[in-house]
């Protein structure tokens, strides 16, 4: 089999904007370094990745009328920088684009909330989002399945910081630097200020200092690195870190574990059609029965895909209308 073709199109890379409380000296600084550091900086302007993996199309993104019986166009959340993102899907996307002789067009974007505009406005047809986003648009896309990992449909937020630091507690953060990774985040913002509520105290105030990462691996380097006292980040994406690109959290002190969340999601447009929605599905339902499925799932610490209801993510919703009080 010949090897898979893509394009990467041309990025830039994403200011911190408005959300950096630092000084404007300190996040030039700041920026330069994680994104030589890390070599992935999830902070970039447009992410667009045209990925085929069938080998005919010879356009670009930009240009072509996409035909929709030819083209699936898959949007990912920023959970992992834009490098790794299509590092840790870019076998699973082969499997599909070859299953269904369709080609893939990726697109990522800086924010969970440009993602979730994509699906809204129908730019996409299939997407894979953070918990927190997808509680914010529930209603207007199509839960099509969800990972189990280690034998859950589950995940947890994690409160980080360097194993050197003091810090044994979340109460310990008060005063001190943090990392978030987007507003819309569950394990990555929501949680953490779940958390500053609980001790009866104002998240805008709590932290000396905060910035949004853009993505949970970022984040994680910005603690091992000793950039900010701590973060709150996705325990799914620590825990293949760990397995894979150990020596990267090496450095880091697990201080809190969250309760259980339902477990990002896959969704779907709602311009997607019936037929292949339940294609799509099915070969999602089907993977870990498949030789080379498995191997794919394997490689990314899935078992399998399921199909749940919705309440799977109240829990969630609870915390957030905690926060909103």
């Amino acid at each position: 089999m010949k090897p898979n073709k893509y394009k990467y199109i041309e990025t830039k890379i994403y200011s911190y904007k408005k959300h950096v409380k630092y000084s404007f000296l300190k996040i030039v600084f700041l920026t330069i370094i994680v994104f030589f550091g890390t070599m992935s900086c999830r902070n970039f302007g447009e992410k667009i990745v045209e990925v085929d993996f069938i080998g005919q199309n010879k356009q670009s993104s930009e240009t072509k009328k996409i035909d929709t019986a030819k083209y699936l166009i898959v949007v990912v959340a920023a959970m992992l920088s834009p490098k790794e993102t299509f590092i840790y899907y870019e076998d699973l996307f082969n499997y599909i684009s070859q299953k269904f002789k369709l080609k893939i067009e990726f697109k990522q974007r800086p924010t969970y909330n440009e993602v979730n505009s994509l699906l809204i406005s129908n730019e996409a047809d299939i997407a894979f989002i953070c918990s927190g986003a997808y509680i914010d648009i529930a209603r207007q896309v199509d839960l099509l399945v969800v990972p189990v990992c280690d034998g859950k449909p589950y995940y947890q937020a994690y409160i980080i910081t360097h194993k050197e630091s003091r810090i044994d507690s979340f109460s310990d953060f008060q005063g001190k630097s943090f990392a978030y990774t987007d507003k819309l985040s569950n394990t990555g913002k929501l949680y953490a200020d779940k958390c500053v509520k609980d001790l009866n105290q104002n998240p805008a105030k709590f932290f000396k200092k905060s910035i949004y990462s853009s993505s949970h691996d970022v984040s994680i380097q910005m603690v091992a690195k000793k950039f900010v006292d701590g973060a709150s980040v996705d325990g799914l994406i620590f825990n293949y870190m760990k397995k894979y690109q150990h020596k990267k959290v090496e450095n880091i002190k697990i201080i809190e574990k969250s309760q259980y969340f339902g477990i990002p999601p896959i969704v779907t447009s709602r311009k997607m059609s019936s037929v292949l929605k339940e294609k799509l599905k099915s070969l999602f339902l089907n993977m870990h029965n498949d030789e080379r499925g498995k191997k794919i799932l394997d490689k990314l610490l899935i078992d399998k895909f399921i199909v749940v209801g919705d309440t799977l993510y109240n829990n969630i919703r609870k915390n957030n209308e905690l926060l909103c009080r």
